[in-house]
């Protein structure tokens, strides 16, 4: 199918068109060409007036020869020419050209002598217009999807009945139209938010990026809808973009996109949590249809009201049953009876309600001291006044503790001042030691004349030296 495009032509050089660059004669001199000799001066001419030239086109007829040459046709909606490309360069291609393709080729003019052919030696192609964004379509999809990114165990289920619906879209598009249409046919009772953003261009993919993480971090909607109308692949390509689609997967919000036609497929389609068909589709799913809503309430109150009548009804039949066998059976007993068991059976409410009431008073109660004794105020006052308490006490039994040791200390100081060598030398007495080892002298016999000693006593003391010595004579 030819896709309508030109073929645009860039030169490098200028075209002169003179019959004397190629050895052309006039007519006049009668000269007669060779069919080989004229597609020979033909090619000449071709390639000596066209330079390097690029042409962007249609692949058709594409032949793949043993060779491993390229032949195919270039075309647009008016016109075709023959391409070769050769083994040489057909090896650098960085994809597998196909029938239909668009490319765009970088090529010298020429002449197929053989045939007489006009064609094009191509030494370079890439894809151009939709074929590559196609083809980047496909790499993005792909990589996603291993990712896990369009997998249903991460999507989100819709609300039934949406609090608020935030719309991102072109404030100047149909598309905002149609949503705000059938939102407010379908249940207008439901409040929507608009947050404006390009949808086309090539700052439109941040823009949308934004607007997303802008109304998650608001938090003003529990359901969003992303959504442009209709358009080209490039048009549509901000949709295919990686960051928005990364966007949309990160979203704590479900999310609806509504992208062009039906038959229009993006990326964010893919992520959402919901893809719907048109942006009209998109609204429809957003929220429920008000007169469905109103017909099941129809039927509901239908239901109900059918119910009640029949209840009313059964009891009634009850009633005229009960009566009638209170008719035939005594109904003044009969009635003394149910009388009396109304009573008691009211008695037994009264009872069953005081107990019920009485019950749960006293589970208020303790839930009450529960929450009171629960209160750290309160027990902060029990433990400081447990505190003080303790603290009392502590302040008591160090004292009696005190007091006892200072008991025990006089008692024992009085013994000690009893038994002590202080008070033996206040009778007189001294205290002799040596002064070379401070070992006290016991016996006489322990200083030998000459030994220096000193003499402890009462008060003071008294460095001497021994002159003579005396023992006691035991006989």
């Amino acid at each position: 199918m030819v896709r309508g495009k030109t073929i645009r032509l860039t030169y490098t050089c200028d075209v002169e068109v003179s019959t004397e660059t190629v050895g052309f004669s006039s007519s006049k001199d009668g000269k007669i060409f060779s069919v080989s000799d004229l597609n020979s001066k033909a090619r000449k001419f071709i390639e000596n007036s066209f330079g390097m030239v690029w042409v962007e086109g249609e692949i058709s007829n594409l032949a793949r020869p043993s060779s491993g040459h390229l032949y195919w046709s270039l075309k647009d909606a008016q016109s075709q020419v023959r391409c070769a490309m050769f083994r040489q360069y057909n090896r650098t291609l960085t994809f597998q050209p196909d029938n239909g393709q668009q490319i765009l080729a970088r090529a010298r003019v020429s002449l197929y002598e053989a045939r007489g052919e006009f064609q094009l030696i191509v030494d370079y192609i890439e894809e151009a217009g939709e074929g590559l964004l196609r083809r980047r379509f496909e790499q993005l999809k792909n990589k996603l999807a291993k990712e896990g990114l369009f997998d249903e165990s991460r999507k989100q289920p819709l609300p039934r009945l949406p609090k608020r619906i935030g719309i991102i879209t072109s404030p100047s598009g149909a598309a905002v139209r149609d949503v705000l249409t059938i939102l407010k046919r379908r249940f207008p009772a439901i409040p929507a938010l608009i947050y404006p953003t390009p949808v086309q261009g090539s700052n439109a993919a941040a823009e949308i990026s934004a607007a997303l993480e802008l109304a998650e971090s608001r938090g003003d909607c529990d359901l969003l809808i992303l959504t442009r109308g209709g358009g080209s692949l490039e048009d549509l390509w901000p949709f295919n973009e990686e960051i928005v689609a990364r966007t949309i997967g990160a979203l704590g919000i479900p999310i609806i996109v509504g992208v062009g036609h039906e038959v229009d497929f993006t990326i964010a389609d893919l992520v959402a949590d919901v893809r719907a068909p048109t942006p009209s589709g998109a609204a429809e799913l957003a929220v429920p249809d008000q007169l469905e809503w109103d017909g099941k309430v129809k039927i509901f109150e239908g239901r109900l009201t059918k119910t009640i009548f029949r209840t009313i009804d059964d009891n009634n039949r009850t009633i005229k049953t009960l009566s009638h066998r209170l008719h035939q059976a005594h109904p003044g007993i009969r009635l003394r009876h149910s009388a009396q068991r109304v009573d008691e059976l009211e008695a037994r409410l009264q009872r069953s309600l005081k107990q019920g009431l009485e019950r749960h008073r006293e589970i208020l109660v303790r839930l009450m001291t529960a929450v009171i004794n629960a209160n750290p105020e309160h027990r902060l006052a029990s433990l400081g006044e447990r505190y003080r308490w303790k603290k009392t006490e502590l302040s008591k039994a160090i004292r009696e503790i005190l007091a006892h040791h200072a008991t025990r200390l006089t008692v024992a100081n009085r013994a000690l001042s009893a038994v002590g060598p202080l008070n033996t030398l206040d009778r007189g007495y001294a205290i002799v030691s040596r002064q070379d080892t401070g070992n006290v002298i016991r016996s006489a016999v322990s200083a030998s004349p000459g030994t220096g000693i000193s003499v402890r006593l009462a008060q003071g003391a008294l460095d001497a030296t021994v002159d003579t010595m005396q023992t006691d004579e035991t006989t």
